[in-house]
């Protein structure tokens, strides 16, 4: 392999592999205050044991997320070295600014969160779970726009030496880019956490323990399981999707194995995208469903990939079209499921109904698929740029770091993240196995 491709290969493992760990933490950090604020509302002591019981999970995540987190930030100077010399002066604001900030916020009042409560007021504590809510929740908004001004740049000049130079914070911080983008990735996370709270409860359920938590974590979760499923579906996902369409129209000719320019555009629900021949074979397609979504016009013209010079396709095109169309069928399958358990909860059903218990047991991976699938496709659509029509992906890269170096640093990685995952999963048994305190 080439240098380029390790670096990529590099980045791409870390990466992935760091992001299950926040996307569970920004969730639950809304759920816990939801629980604080159950049991600030009723008084009920036994909300106060379920937040203290996720906030134990959420710590494991959190420390997790650090440790996988930062050499993250140093993988921009020993991999992209030329990138971060060319646009440090513009994303080095933002992720400043994440770690300054949100992560200190966070941390600080995890802290307090934790090992605070009998010394604070039930009002105090609830502040500081929802100012770790925040922390989180402004984290991820530093992060997603540095994504978000690589994938659509805005406030910034060149300089004559090449460098990206920030002109307007503002410009940068209110990228029409972000906003959509930002709910769409806070709101899987919510959908991450519903799910993993939903299983949980529902496995304490099924196994009848805990009970009186497993019900208010299948109820909580299911309650915002559906309400996040619902958004991601619209107006999140369908405003990103415009995004795309009317800023990267390649990348939605790729993402949807459309070839050819047409009027009526088909949306592909299934197919397999044959580059050789260029064409999609054996598709299953909704007629004109593409253009009307897109433009609201069922005979709307929708450019193909021939539309384009083949110097600006996505570089790997069925990896995109199959992470696309991975993301939004575990989605549809996320609306469905949840809304039949909350048909379910409302009925008063849903405690003894084995088929849905199970179903909501067995799901808790599928929303971690789906989201890595939604950011290999935010990130392989951008391809071939690293910034979107300014720098390629083969510029950015640490020009002197050989392909050996970064193959070898690569399988270390591997390595201490399988440590790290198999002391994960025997840390969240474990307190998952122990249960929330009982009365």
């Amino acid at each position: 392999m080439d240098a380029l491709t390790v670096h990529r290969l590099h980045f791409a493992f870390t990466v992935t592999f760091h992001y299950l760990f926040p996307q569970l933490t920004m969730g639950l950090a809304l759920l816990i205050v939801v629980l604080k604020t159950m049991a600030l509302r009723t008084g009920d002591e036994h909300y106060h044991r379920a937040a203290r019981f996720w906030a134990k999970i959420f710590a494991i995540n959190f420390a997790v997320g650090v440790v996988t987190g930062i050499p993250m930030e140093f993988q921009f100077g020993t991999n992209w070295a030329r990138f971060s010399k060319a646009a440090g002066g513009v994303i080095g604001q933002t992720l400043a600014m994440e770690g300054v900030f949100s992560f200190f916020m966070e941390s600080s009042f995890l802290g307090l969160f934790l090992w605070g409560e009998k010394r604070l007021s039930p009002r105090a504590h609830w502040v500081s779970a929802f100012l770790v809510f925040a922390g989180s929740w402004l984290s991820g908004f530093f992060i997603v726009a540095t994504d978000a001004w690589m994938q659509h740049p805005t406030g910034y000049l060149l300089a004559p030496d090449g460098r990206i130079l920030l002109e307007s914070l503002w410009g940068l911080l209110l990228n029409p880019w972000l906003f959509w983008q930002y709910l769409h990735n806070m709101i899987a996370a919510v959908v991450t956490a519903s799910f993993v709270m939903a299983s949980v409860g529902a496995f304490y359920l099924l196994s009848r323990i805990h009970e009186p938590f497993g019900r208010t974590f299948v109820r909580t979760g299911v309650i915002a399981g559906t309400i996040c499923s619902l958004l991601m579906l619209f107006p999140t996902g369908d405003q990103q999707g415009k995004n795309i369409a009317f800023q990267q129209p390649v990348t939605l000719a790729a993402m949807e194995g459309l070839f050819q320019t047409v009027n009526g555009a088909p949306l592909a629900i299934i197919g397999q995208p044959d580059m050789d021949q260029r064409r999609l074979d054996n598709p299953l397609t909704v007629p004109r469903a593409l253009s009307f979504l897109t433009y609201r016009r069922w005979e709307a013209e929708v450019k193909g990939l021939d539309a384009f010079p083949p110097d600006t396709w996505p570089d790997n095109i069925p990896l995109l079209y199959y992470s696309y169309h991975i993301m939004v069928g575990l989605g549809t399958i996320f609306i469905a499921v949840m809304v039949l358990a909350a048909i379910q909860l409302a009925r008063g059903a849903i405690y003894t109904s084995r088929p849905i218990l199970w179903t909501l047991m067995l799901a808790l991976p599928f929303p971690y698929i789906a989201t890595t699938a939604g950011w290999i496709t935010a990130e392989v659509g951008r391809q071939p740029w690293l910034i979107y029509g300014i720098l390629r992906t083969a510029e950015g890269t640490s020009a002197r770091v050989a392909s050996g170096s970064a193959l070898f640093t690569l399988i270390g990685f591997m390595g201490i993240y399988t440590v790290l995952g198999i002391l994960f999963l025997f840390l969240v048994h474990r307190e998952i196995d122990h249960g929330p305190e009982e009365a």
